[in-house]
């Protein structure tokens, strides 16, 4: 495989890969094309060949559309009911891995992975059998699948609803068994009665429209909810406290997380209106079970209907399973043949999209960015990286990188901007040059917290035009000695400021000296006394060793006083061509930087 400086990052890579020259930062270190950066470059792209293909093992039972998209990219591998022994032996050899709700991916599988496993893809919503911690410090991307099951689960959460308000699954096993009791099984109307959505995301949303169809007054309880999302289908946001103290029926669809583990206890029970329902189509563990049953018992909650447990298979004697005033199913809620092609193939799309060096917009350890944004902050992304790598090389040996200084100018409002991925990047350039270990964007807040690294970030507003999301970034460190005096400011700091000019990023400043150059390839900077024949010298030499010049670029404080010349080169110099050039007497201090 032919070298190429886009591959330089990939020190820690997975046995595949696939770069181009032309490279967009990608979550494992490895490097994915940019379309359309500018027609220069876009004709200068090169694929390289793949030396394997990935290997994807499925863990689960995942639907035949998705199957089909994973073997067109890599090789699968279909290994149903491992015990976590099992699993632990066979991570090593996987690149993915695809679960869905019973198989518990644990710090040991990260462990057991030797660094090779690259991106976990829950096919579902919920992600509460996937240790994101131990996800993040590996740096594995996990994925979900969000969207393909939404309609299924909220669904059957009108159906449990509808089914415990009148008592169908209870009669029907009374009919079945030989009996008419018509006067037992009386239920109770939806229409006026009010229900409170526990978790207003894509699934509580979407039992809420339900809901106000069938004549009900819903309000909702979610503290990550925007409310101009619920105004706008005519639903109230209120207090946890409020909605359980109100409500004739509760809707669950929260995720399991340590705040919502046991949410419905004896406290939360103990505040409920005498005589409500509930439904739980969310995760098991949000109600506390053995407090769930006492409160039926006591009449304090009228009905349940459930269709997740804490444990699955529940126990064949579980009380709360038996109990007469009980609906229940086995986690039935994606459920449909339309949910599950879904699924299959969002997430199979996902796996493959992330094995590719592609950020996922269903990531839950990663910034997640939507496709739109993602495709604006592209070349934004680039410079990024780029600039917290230039900076990083600038920082003499010894001198302990501790604080770094991110600043964005941009003329848009600061809620139009979401910087998550830049300051990521920029955290990966930072942490890259300097370090063995590796980093990407799943890790790389975890890696420089590691560190000791403080990165702050600051909005500069400009007047003008929002059209382009930045104007210019810049990055600053502060308290450290430079390799290359002249980058440091005239507070002290080393600081780099970088542009995107035709989706190209160029690097615009360096220290109080501007300058103009793509950040293509490597970097030579020079200062030198402002006189005639400089430049004609430093490409002479260069010329000379067969080194070729990309870009040159004179910045300097006025007329023959001092300049700062940066010379982009497609090659490195050797370290005689180098010695030549600091050999030029107006030639003060260089620096050779690779980007």
């Amino acid at each position: 495989m032919a070298a190429s400086a886009a591959l330089s990052n990939l020190k820690n890579s997975s046995p595949w890969s696939l770069s181009w020259t032309i490279s967009f930062p990608s979550p494992f270190g490895s490097s994915v094309a940019v379309p359309s950066l500018s027609r220069r470059a876009s004709s200068s792209l090169v694929v390289m060949a793949m030396e394997a293909k990935p290997t994807v093992l499925v863990a689960e039972k995942l639907g035949q559309a998705g199957l089909d998209l994973l073997k067109g990219f890599a090789n699968v591998d279909c290994s149903y009911n491992l015990t976590q022994e099992e699993l632990c032996t066979k991570i090593s050899l996987c690149d993915a891995l695809i679960v869905r709700s019973a198989t518990k991916v644990s710090r040991e599988v990260f462990e057991s992975s030797g660094g090779r496993l690259k991106v976990v893809g829950r096919a579902g919503v919920g992600i509460d059998n996937v240790d994101l911690s131990a996800a993040t410090e590996h740096g594995c991307l996990v994925v979900n699948a969000p969207t393909a099951n939404t309609v299924a689960a909220a669904e059957h959460g009108i159906a449990l609803l509808t089914a415990m308000a009148r008592n169908i699954a209870q009669a029907d096993a009374s009919v079945k068994a030989g009996k008419w009791q018509r006067s037992k099984y009386v239920g109770v109307s939806l229409v006026g009665k009010t229900l409170a959505v526990m978790g207003f995301g894509k699934v509580g949303t979407e039992v809420a429209r339900r809901a106000k169809g069938l004549g009900m007054h819903v309000i909702a309880h979610d503290p990550y909810a925007p409310a101009d999302r619920a105004r706008a289908i005519g639903v109230e946001l209120v207090t946890f406290d409020e909605a359980i103290s109100t409500a004739d029926f509760l809707s669950l669809h929260m995720p399991l997380t340590p705040a919502t583990s046991k949410i419905l206890n004896d406290e939360s029970f103990a505040k409920m209106r005498r005589g409500v329902r509930i439904v739980n189509v969310a995760r098991g563990g949000v109600i506390d079970e053995e407090a769930l049953v006492r409160a039926l018992d006591d009449g304090i909650v009228a009905q349940a209907a459930l269709d997740v447990f804490v444990e699955e298979p529940p126990p064949k004697d579980s009380k709360l399973v038996q109990h007469e005033n009980v609906t229940v199913t086995p986690h039935l809620g994606a459920s449909t043949m339309e949910a599950q092609e879904g699924v299959a193939i969002e997430i199979a799309e996902a796996v493959v999209g992330a094995l590719r060096g592609e950020l996922a917009a269903t990531a839950v350890n990663a910034p997640m960015v939507p496709a739109e944004v993602l495709s604006e902050l592209a070349p934004f992304v680039v410079l990024a990286e780029k600039l917290g790598r230039l900076a990083v090389q600038l920082v003499a040996g010894g001198s302990g990188v501790k604080s770094v200084k991110v600043s964005y100018a941009s003329a848009r409002a600061p809620d139009d901007l979401d910087t998550r991925l830049l300051r990521a990047t920029i955290t990966k350039g930072l942490i890259e040059p300097i370090s063995s270990v590796f980093v990407n964007l799943v890790n790389a807040d975890f890696t420089a917290k590691q560190r000791g690294l403080q990165i702050t970030e600051e909005r500069i507003v400009l007047d003008g035009s929002p059209e382009n999301p930045l104007e210019y970034i810049q990055v600053q460190i502060a308290n450290v000695e430079s390799r290359f005096a002249s980058a440091i400011s005239e507070s002290g700091e080393i600081k780099v400021e970088g542009k995107v000019k035709d989706r190209i990023p160029h690097l615009t400043k360096v220290g109080s000296f501007e300058v103009d150059v793509s950040m293509e390839g490597s970097l030579i900077l020079c200062r030198q006394v402002d006189q005639p024949g400089i430049i004609g010298k430093v490409g002479s030499i260069l010329g000379e060793e067969n080194v070729n010049v990309s870009f040159m670029s004179v910045g300097r404080i006025a007329p023959r006083k001092q300049a700062v010349m940066a010379i982009g080169v497609d090659d490195q110099p050797t370290k005689e061509t180098l010695k030549k050039i600091g050999g030029i007497t107006a030639i003060e201090e260089f620096v050779f930087l690779k980007l």
